[in-house]
């Protein structure tokens, strides 16, 4: 099955030669996304709570183009700009996801004027897939 790349006018413009997600043999990949407002391109203010619930609005825009949703999602991969952030930061990302909680690897990184970046993998069930 050929990948089918996903790109879309309500999420954040990618900042290079990138999609916002690539579907492929029944998974779909996001890219990483930050904390950007979609209709602005801008940072959104605050925290790292803030800009996590931003970072998951903009990756539920992706997955919802598929008709999934974060129960959908299998595995997901975070950036923080520091790991003393990481309490705040699960309080959010608690918001989003319910039991069975997908995989999750959270690393600290170097970000560019952000404080998270993450990336899901999600699998297609067969209703709506094809």
């Amino acid at each position: 099955m050929p990948k089918i790349a996903v790109t879309l006018p309500n999420a954040p413009k990618p900042a290079g030669p990138y999609s916002h997600g690539v579907v492929a043999n029944g998974f779909l990949y996001t890219a990483g996304f930050g904390p950007q407002d979609p209709a602005t391109g801008e940072v959104v203010p605050g925290g790292v709570a803030e800009q996590t619930r931003q970072v998951l609005r903009n990756i539920g825009a992706v997955l919802a183009e598929y008709a999934l949703t974060f129960d959908d999602v299998v595995k997901v991969t975070a950036h923080l700009e520091d790991l003393a952030d990481f309490a705040e930061y699960n309080v959010a990302y608690a918001e989003f996801f319910t039991e069975p909680y997908p995989v999750r690897t959270t690393v600290g990184s170097r970000l560019a004027n952000i404080l998270v970046e993450i990336d899901v993998v999600a699998a297609i069930p067969t209703r709506t897939y094809g």
